[in-house]
């Protein structure tokens, strides 16, 4: 890794601090695998099967992912008390789907909420 990417590697926040934090409306930055720091929209984060998952929009093309597409980064949690928690990029399909699933169910129930809010309130 170049000095230049240390650099900007002690300058990024930790990216699962920035997932958890509610107050937080800045970009997620993750590293490639050649080192290059790569900016995300937070989506959501899913709970899925006792296990955490984040969908992440690049902000920039990223090849091979479509302008319309978003990455699911499944939460791990470090095994020992020294080491972080990473994000890991899932590319099994059936746990992506099952993660775009429970986002569009909640899509859709927090929609139907709101739908019902805005009836009462006319009420």
């Amino acid at each position: 890794m170049s000095e230049e990417n240390k650099e900007e590697l002690e300058e990024v926040k930790n990216p699962i601090d920035c997932l958890f934090d509610e107050d937080n409306n800045d970009p997620i930055f993750l590293f490639n695998e050649k080192g290059e720091k790569v900016e995300f929209e937070q989506i959501a984060l899913i709970p899925v099967e006792e296990r955490i998952f984040a969908i992440l929009k690049p902000v920039d093309k990223i090849e091979g992912i479509g302008e319309d597409e978003a990455l699911v980064f499944e939460v791990v949690e470090g095994e020992e008390d020294e080491e972080d928690d990473y994000l890991n990029l899932v590319s099994d399909v059936e746990i992506i789907d099952k993660v775009f699933d429970v986002y569009n169910k909640l899509i859709d129930e927090e929609e139907e909420k709101q739908k019902i809010d805005k009836k009462n309130k006319k009420d």
